[in-house]
């Protein structure tokens, strides 16, 4: 397969998976909604389940969202120059010109 099908195969399913997230991200705000609203119904407990469980498919889809950019362009960094103090050569300061 030559290299220029290879990064047009990958763009593609990148592009395929990230469409998904914004049925994700719906299906799990209102999947939180609904199963609160029916716990709620059935404890008799107003909305306090509904609003759990309305922040737990916020946050379960803003984490898969963060955990897929995170996998994806990982690849694509570039290794930092230094990494620590002690890897760089301590370099000396020339000497000050005297007048």
């Amino acid at each position: 397969m030559r290299e220029g099908d290879k990064e047009s195969k990958k763009s593609m399913m990148q592009a395929a998976y990230a469409s998904t997230f914004g049925i994700a991200l719906v299906l799990g705000i209102f999947g939180g909604i609904l199963i609160g609203a029916w716990l709620d119904r059935l404890l008799g407990t107003g909305n306090k389940f509904a609003i759990l469980f309305l922040l737990v498919g916020v946050f379960a889809g803003f984490r898969s969202l963060y955990v897929w950019i995170k996998n994806t362009f990982e690849d694509s960094y570039e290794e930092p120059i230094i990494r620590r103090l002690k890897d760089e050569p301590h370099r000396k300061r020339p000497p000050a010109k005297k007048n």
